[in-house]
């Protein structure tokens, strides 16, 4: 199964552009009326304190593309920003019959994904993903095929 929210990076860059217009319009704002016009009192904290915590929250949420491909013999995830300069993007890809478990967590409005996997070294390795972008199908067809690979593996081992 091929899951991808890469056709939706467009819209996420331009949310990315106008959170970040808001929040130089709101700093114009704020030094136009502390300095020049007083039109507002205190309140005028506000035009500075809002857009920051929505560009901060959309951060927050971690990166926005997610691509999973559980065809062949291998597990493949990716994981990336839309800004490729913020941060690395994650990329991994190991046999189906190393998958141990995995849990989504879901706090607020943030949604991981942790994967364990056996490894030779030191037993099982968790990997995390972020998918706080994905539809709630997107992540219910997730989890299907994660299941399938599962009950595979334990059905091998017992």
């Amino acid at each position: 199964m091929r899951l991808n929210n890469r056709n939706k990076a467009s819209v996420y860059n331009f949310v990315h552009t106008m959170l970040l217009m808001l929040v130089i319009f709101g700093i114009s704002a704020f030094l136009l009326n502390e300095y020049r016009f007083h039109a507002v009192g205190k309140e005028s904290y506000i035009l500075l304190v809002l857009p920051i915590l929505m560009l901060v929250v959309f951060h927050l949420n971690g990166r926005q593309i997610f691509e999973y491909d559980s065809d062949g013999e291998a597990l493949n995830f990716k994981n990336s920003n839309i800004i490729p300069f913020l941060d690395r993007p994650l990329h991994d890809e190991f046999p189906k019959y190393k998958l141990i478990s995995y849990e989504i967590v879901t706090v607020f409005f943030i949604k991981r994904l942790y994967i364990t996997i056996s490894s030779k070294n030191s037993g099982s390795t968790i990997l995390k993903y972020e998918i706080s972008y994905l539809s709630q199908k997107e992540v219910n067809d997730l989890k299907i095929s994660l299941n399938k690979v599962v009950k595979a593996n334990e059905e091998k081992n017992d």
